[in-house]
């Protein structure tokens, strides 16, 4: 396995009488407490304070069976205890995250009548609190269904939240985070993972981790009157009243039901949280190749103002060329590059995804490919795949192809969560780096499949071509919401940039409604492992910016999050070794931003600002020398702007 332990995990597990059990749970740094009351007389709540103060009050905890609920009337039968502190290794925000807390388990059961038992698994974090059930197995006559769950995360007070309301199950998980008082949700409503909250004196995000065997999490208003969130899990599609279906003589283990923690929107960003609640990988991933892809769909595509360019091996050799040119690592080939493609969503008759249309050449591309540095990756639609997933991979591995974009699942109830695992099992084993499309939001999976190294779920820059969703202030809400929880493919590189009073829809080549600053800042501020340069080659060829895309890396050694405020800006700085990057992107207002200069440390560097110009294509690029006098860096943004920094280390000293 990837780990590099700093500490084993401490291996204290004692066995404490239930009448002398003190039912809270505190994190290694003393901050955030978890409450636990649990007994015969009353259902199991758990409640979460920070710094002494409440930010989930007490909330019930249940299981909804087939056969009645789990939860009522149980009796506590014993508690352990454990504490871990270790690192793993990770391709994303941080290249070794600390995974330090303190756990409680609780194990419960009826007195009489079926007896059944319930195990009650809570950890405290420095950076939040975690919750899951384990139901071990039960008595034959049994049945081992899950048709929901009891679980809520009740408010004390009317927060400010920012929701992505889905309204249904069957969904590819894009659309915009609204602000929405915790009082103004509704029973009806679906809200995505993370839903994000301020307290006045803190901001959390709930959201789930290694989902496994089960269903996708929801959540909606109590409907009670009360403030808080309830859970609702995706329904299977063989029998829509059961969410998740076990095998007899097999525990039944829930997704960790996550509380983020942080004193402030922007400092949700850095936490690692979501991975560390997720099991290290089982093989060796050394093979797995982060960088940066060409792409021929958004654009078009379009060569030398030609739009709508046919798919064939001359057209994907120039793509290539421009890859290899601009110092990129692959070449993403989009739909229709196999017998049958073509349909989206919609799988053919006849198709086929081992043979490639006549008019394209998949070796010799390959070939072409590897004479200059620049993979392949392949799109494919998802049931297409399925049906022939064993033959198309060897035959990908053969060919030498880097990485799959698997699209249109657009689901989250067990079966699919089920595939994602199998397709991830069965892609390492010929070693193939995974991009999921119309996929559900991300729960940690890339730290189990480190080949799983980016995702969509989120409404992206390809919106820009058919409607104007993909505003200023939606790219700086992101951050503090979807990005919280996993990478994401947003696809950014847009370099055709008007203002919002200019931007107009186009599919080929589309605009963007953003500065050539911002959307620099995006390939620092997005996490994505796989960081897709989305717009056709003639648009980058000879461009000022192009410089910065070529050089920045896409996965980190740390992360800090600098400043910013929920839906109006965001800064953002990034270590690569000794080297900084630094993204700041601004909604419609324009505004000026002093940047310290306090996380560099000692040492001297070499800085570069890529600042907005007169116009929104136009950068005004700074370099100068960093000794030890550290002034902020003074960053005045656009109105839809951004700016990129890179501060490359030039002597002793640095991080």
């Amino acid at each position: 396995m990837n780990i590099r332990s700093l500490l084993a995990p401490l291996l204290a597990v004692a066995c404490v009488p239930a009448e002398a059990a003190d039912l809270t749970l505190a994190s290694p740094d003393g901050r955030v407490v978890i409450a636990v009351a649990a007994g015969a007389d009353r259902q199991p709540t758990f409640a979460v304070s920070l710094s002494g103060k409440p930010v989930i009050a007490p909330s019930p905890l249940g299981l909804e069976l087939d056969r009645g609920r789990v939860g009522h009337g149980l009796e506590i039968t014993g508690l352990k205890r454990a504490s871990a502190d270790r690192t793993y290794r990770l391709l994303g925000k941080a290249s070794n995250p600390r995974d330090r807390y303190n756990e409680l388990v609780v194990d419960l059961a009826e007195p009489a009548g079926a007896q059944r038992k319930l195990q009650l698994v809570f950890r405290a974090y420095d950076d939040g609190a975690a919750f899951r059930y384990r139901v071990p197995v039960q008595p034959a006559t049994e049945a081992a269904s899950i048709l929901g769950e009891s679980t809520r995360f009740d408010f004390p007070s009317d927060y400010d939240c920012w929701g992505l309301n889905l309204g249904r199950f069957r969904t590819s998980h894009e659309g915009e985070f609204d602000l929405v008082r915790a009082s103004a949700m509704r029973d009806h409503n679906l809200f995505d993972a993370p839903f994000v909250c301020k307290t006045g004196d803190a901001a959390f995000a709930i959201a789930e981790a290694d989902l496994k065997n089960y269903a996708g999490m929801y959540l909606s208003g109590r409907g009670d009157g009360g403030l808080g969130a309830q859970v609702r899990l995706s329904p299977r599609l063989d029998d829509p009243n059961v969410a998740v279906r076990t095998r007899i003589g097999s525990d039944i283990v829930s997704p960790w039901r996550v509380v983020m923690l942080a004193d402030n929107p922007a400092q949700l960003i850095e936490s690692t949280l979501i991975t560390n609640l997720n099991p290290d990988p089982t093989f060796d991933a050394s093979w797995v190749k982060p960088g940066k892809s060409a792409w021929d769909w958004w654009n078009g595509p379009t060569l030398a103002g030609k739009a709508y360019v046919p798919l064939t091996t001359a057209t994907y050799k120039s793509f290539i060329d421009f890859a290899a040119a601009a110092k990129l690592d692959y070449m993403l080939i989009d739909e229709g590059w196999y017998v049958g493609a073509g349909g989206g969503g919609t799988v053919r008759p006849g198709v086929d995804v081992t043979r490639s249309i006549p008019a394209i050449d998949l070796p010799e591309l390959v070939e072409y490919g590897r004479k200059r540095k620049v993979g392949l990756w392949l799109w494919l639609n998802w049931k297409a795949l399925d049906a022939q997933m064993d033959e198309a991979f060897a035959l990908y591995e053969r060919l030498g192809i880097k990485g799959i974009k698997v699209d249109f699942m657009d689901r989250d109830d067990q079966e699919i969560v089920d595939w994602y695992h199998r397709l991830l099992a069965r892609a390492a084993r010929h070693k193939l780096m995974v991009n999921f499309h119309g996929a559900y939001h991300p729960t940690g999976l890339i730290r189990t499949y480190p080949h799983y190294v980016t995702q969509e779920g989120v409404l992206g820059a390809e919106y820009n071509k058919w409607s104007r969703r993909v505003t200023p202030t939606h790219n700086v809400t992101l951050p503090f919401t979807r990005m919280l929880i996993g990478p994401m493919d947003y696809t950014p590189g847009g370099f055709r940039n008007v203002s919002p009073a200019e931007f107009r829809i186009q599919n080929a080549p589309p605009f963007v409604q953003t500065t050539r600053g911002q959307a620099l800042a995006m390939y620092v501020v997005f996490e994505s492992p796989l960081g897709l340069v989305s717009d056709t080659p003639d648009a980058y060829r000879g461009q000022p910016g192009l410089d910065f895309i070529s050089l920045v890396p896409t996965v980190w050694d740390e992360t800090r999050a600098i400043a910013g405020e929920i839906g109006q800006y965001v800064v953002i700085a990034r270590r690569k070794g000794k080297d900084w990057y630094v993204g700041a992107m601004t909604n419609e207002s324009g505004r000026t931003i002093a940047l310290p200069l306090d996380f560099l440390g000692p040492g001297r560097y070499a800085a570069t600002h890529w600042a907005d110009g007169a116009s929104p294509t136009e950068l005004t690029i700074k370099r100068w020398s960093l000794g030890a006098q550290r002034q902020p860096v003074t960053l005045q943004l656009a109105p839809s702007g951004g700016a990129a920094l890179y501060f490359k280390s030039a002597g002793p000293g640095g991080r």
